[in-house]
């Protein structure tokens, strides 16, 4: 309206302006006949300009009334079927008008702020939202705002917000159950003892199942097929997944090793994809050591829930043979064999390659081990430099651009002591591989190797050392490996199983036994990962901040803006587990400018992985750590704190539900 108004003036002036330029045109004394005819043509157009406004204006007195008389007699009730509210506000956002829509719903906001009916309407004041959703009493209401108006829509949603809301309980969700080393213990057990298993173990399983309403169904002795909805997933989340505590429970009490692993796949995907995600979900939960549970929503990263148990061992002398066998086909079947590591080598990753590099050259393959990208901690630095000469002639040492010059199709790579792609010291090598080994131990994380050609994760073991050592005697050739290579292996033992204290065995022991025999001095291995005087005082420097929290856990947050190794920072780390009662500790400090990091170890009792994992870290059961940017100590040392605090809290509800 305000536009045709302007039109009309706009009109108005124009033809004003014609009459004066036929005025003008007459006093110049123009040729008469001229003015005659521009005198006409503005005659015309003063014509049809009025008549046009004559028009315009009978038509907006029509309209207006028909508005009128719409919006007089039928507009109330229109919005009332609609059940559509109208609120008007002035300058300073207080209510100044709202429909009977409102009033009948006893709504009264007359001389109050907008605000004042529910705080979230001020979202659409401040570009927050455009639509705002708020509940009042049995009622659900969606309120728009219209833009460069004075005026919020309101709209009843209550119908709808219930029929989302019971879609959405009533969601299909799949899972899966396996008894973690239940076919292993029951293998060789009486009919006395397994009647025990059944009655502890699987029993307990399809009470719960049938307790919670989940159509549960055998297909395995030690797997379960579980169908339930959203609404049950909620309810048996909120009782902290109980079954796992109930089978633990049961399980020490007839004096066996068997624990739950589960699988829960939820979503808006196809039944066939949320059958093949379980599948995933429960290899990524057993990988990680079993006791927990692994859920995954559509394509959201996979949560855990558990894993309040170390990992047990489970591999057997078969599956180190067949294993074995299938390395060596591998080897056979390539031209070439590049191993690589994860950033940063330590002993543990150093000492499996060299000995996969001497397994390859027993098969005549040019083995090549990338090292020389990525770091090498700087204590495994110093002992390869110590046995340069010895290594330089029996290896081929290589960066990655030399690798990616060398690589060929039908070249083998093999990962070792990592599975994350991200923590790969030759990143290049990885993503041009068409055949790739994975030989690691610890708890698998989501992110994985693509497409690997065959997979050897043992959680259970102390290290990819140990690991490779079990394959040499099951090779079709004898694996010629020195002292000084047996020394290295021995030393990614020793440390990453922190001098057998942690994730050790009797096959531990028995692969240290095997590299004894191929030349190991343990004195000599001590030499070279003995401190000098600069670390032994930067370790007390550390330690000197550690102070005791929830009774046996202790932090050492070094405050300072000295930049601290993350060795040095997992040494400290051990160091304070060897104080009486600390079952579990962590070391907090700047690896860079801007870089926080943390080291975490345990003895066995604490899961700090999962309390790492929570934080955005990773790692092991008893060994894990966290790296985070642009942040401070003491911010992470405040969320640390917050996050074991909950982790505590979680496991006294889960006791409680255990008395009852």
């Amino acid at each position: 309206m305000d536009k045709l108004e302007n039109f009309k003036l706009q009109l108005v002036i124009l033809l004003a302006c014609e009459i004066l330029i036929l005025g003008l045109l007459a006093i110049l004394g123009m040729d008469f006949n001229f003015v005659l005819m521009m005198a006409g043509v503005v005659g015309f157009n003063v014509f049809l300009v009025i008549w046009v406004m004559i028009r315009y204006d009978r038509d907006k007195k029509s309209r207006d009334q028909n508005l009128a008389r719409i919006l007089g007699n039928d507009a109330k009730d229109a919005l009332l079927f609609g059940e559509v509210g109208i609120l008007v506000y002035d300058e300073n956002l207080i209510v100044t008008w709202f429909n009977d829509f409102l009033a009948d719903r006893g709504i009264n906001l007359i001389g109050k702020k907008v605000s004042s009916w529910n705080p979230n309407i001020n979202d659409l004041f401040i570009d927050k939202a455009d639509v705002v959703t708020i509940e009042d009493g049995d009622y659900v209401y969606e309120i728009t705002r219209k833009e460069n108006s004075t005026v919020l829509y309101v709209k009843d949603v209550s119908d709808y917000e219930k029929l989302r809301k019971v879609s959405q309980e009533e969601k299909t969700v799949l899972g899966l159950i396996q008894l973690d080393n239940y076919d292993e213990v029951s293998q060789y057990e009486d009919e006395s003892m397994n009647s025990q298993l059944n009655m502890k173990l699987r029993q307990p399983v399809f009470e719960w199942a049938k307790e919670n309403g989940i159509v549960i169904r055998r297909v395995k002795s030690d797997r379960f097929y579980m169908v339930l909805n959203e609404s049950i997933y909620q309810k048996i989340l909120n009782e902290k997944f109980s079954i796992l505590n109930i089978i633990r429970k049961n399980s020490e009490e007839i004096g066996v090793n068997v624990t739950l692993s589960m699988a829960i796949a939820r979503g808006n995907k196809k039944l066939s994809e949320l059958d093949e995600m379980l599948i995933n979900l429960m290899e990524l939960a057993q990988n990680r050591g079993g006791d927990q549970v692994a859920v995954k929503l559509n394509d959201s990263e996979v949560k855990y829930y558990g894993g309040n148990s170390e990992a047990t061992e489970k591999r057997s002398r078969v599956r180190v043979r067949v294993m074995a066998k299938a390395i060596r086909d591998a080897f056979n079947e390539a031209s070439n064999v590049f191993i690589v590591g994860h950033k940063n080598m330590d002993f543990d990753c150093m000492g499996a390659n060299l000995l996969l590099s001497r397994i390859a050259q027993g098969y005549m393959k040019n083995a090549y081990i990338v090292s020389e990208s990525g770091g090498i901690e700087e204590q495994c630095k110093e002992a390869m430099k110590h046995y340069a000469p010895e290594m330089k002639n029996r290896h081929h040492f290589i960066n990655e651009v030399e690798a990616l010059k060398l690589m060929k199709d039908d070249d083998l790579v093999i990962a070792a002591d990592f599975h994350n792609p991200d923590h790969c010291n030759a990143p290049g090598v990885l993503e041009k591989a068409t055949k790739v080994i994975l030989i690691d131990h610890h708890r698998r994380s989501d992110k994985f190797i693509d497409n690997p050609l065959l997979v050897y994760v043992e959680t259970s073991a102390s290290s990819v050392s140990e690991l490779i050592t079990e394959f040499l005697p099951y090779m079709s050739h004898k694996v010629h490996v020195n002292a000084q290579e047996a020394t290295i292996a021995y030393l990614g033992i020793l440390i990453d199983s922190n001098r057998f204290k942690a994730r050790t065995g009797a096959r531990t022991f028995e692969a240290c036994a095997v590299l004894r025999t191929l030349g190991v001095d343990p004195n000599e291995a001590e030499d070279l990962i003995k401190e000098n005087i600069e670390e032994f005082e930067e370790r007390s420097s550390i330690m000197r901040y550690g102070r005791v929290i929830f009774d046996n856990i202790m932090i050492a947050p070094v405050k300072t803006k000295s930049i601290i190794t993350k060795t040095m920072m997992s040494k400290c780390a051990d160091a304070m587990l060897s104080i009486k009662g600390i079952e579990a500790s962590f070391v907090i400090g700047y690896t860079k400018d801007n870089t926080v990091a943390v080291s975490a170890r345990s003895k066995g009792k604490i899961n700090v992985q999962k309390l790492m994992e929570e934080m955005n870290g990773g790692g092991h059961f008893s060994a894990a750590a966290l790296s985070r940017e642009n942040t401070s100590v003491e911010e992470i040392e405040a969320e640390l704190i917050e996050t074991i605090q909950k982790s505590k809290q979680e496991e006294e509800e889960n006791e409680s539900n255990l008395t009852e």
